[in-house]
């Protein structure tokens, strides 16, 4: 049976606050998945209930994929640490090898070619501290390369980067999904979302639809997510679901 990742009424938040209520679903292995909503609505408290940070407050995840990579917003990676372009790219290697595995020669150049699929080459010894945005972005993408996961988890990659750079990662992604990976990825502009990603997931803190794109992103649900959201209690206590 292909692996899958499964919700089962899953509620997940932070200090008994729910951020996400009774999703259940299952996401088939090799989905190409946009989770989107309002803002607070719980798509990144999902994502990171998924990668593991987070334990849920109720329900269960049921994971069958032997691995995973996760990319949280780009705002949560500090630049103070002075690491080179090449050796950030090399840490995507450390669930494979462990932090202090060796580095084989084959792995290095693994590195300088995922460095390059990504249009840094020629980067690989400046300091992330010089890095524009779009730049640290693509780096990014580099180190999930090296990660190699079959299920794979994007916090807003195209937050606050340009159009070019934005474009370059979407046929990243598009190849990965050609190779049969799966992919959920949190995303705000719904013109990408119709464009490149066949199903939706819309949260707002209770899951609106889930399915084909064309359907969940109709005016009707769209509406209900913003209502959800502006109704919503952020100090409510965890709630259980009335039968």
């Amino acid at each position: 049976m292909a692996p899958a990742l499964a919700f089962r009424d899953l509620t997940l938040g932070y200090d008994r606050h729910p951020a996400v209520h009774h999703l259940d679903g299952t996401v088939a292995a090799g989905s190409l998945l946009a989770v989107i909503g309002p803002n607070g609505g719980g798509k990144s408290t999902l994502l990171k209930g998924i990668a593991g940070r987070i334990e849920p407050l109720g329900g269960v995840i049921e994971n069958s994929f032997p691995a995973l990579a996760y990319m949280p917003q780009i705002g949560d990676l500090s630049r103070d640490f002075p690491v080179s372009v090449f050796d950030l790219a090399l840490t995507g290697l450390c669930s494979r090898r462990g932090i202090f595995g060796r580095i084989s020669r084959a792995d290095r150049e693994r590195a300088y070619e995922a460095i390059a699929r990504v249009g840094l080459d020629g980067f690989e010894d400046r300091s992330i501290r010089t890095l524009s945005g779009g730049q640290l972005q693509r780096l990014l993408f580099a180190r999930l390369m090296l990660q190699d996961a079959p299920l794979i988890l994007l916090d807003e990659p195209f937050a606050a980067i340009d159009q070019r750079t934005i474009a370059d990662l979407l046929v990243i992604i598009e190849n990965w999904h050609a190779e049969g990976r799966t992919i959920l990825c949190v995303l705000h502009d719904f013109e990408v979302v119709r464009q490149h990603f066949p199903q939706s997931l819309l949260v707002a803190r209770e899951p609106i639809a889930w399915g084909a794109t064309a359907a969940v992103l109709s005016e009707a649900n769209l509406a209900r997510a913003r209502s959800m959201s502006e109704a919503f209690d952020r100090e409510a206590a965890f709630c259980e679901r009335a039968a």
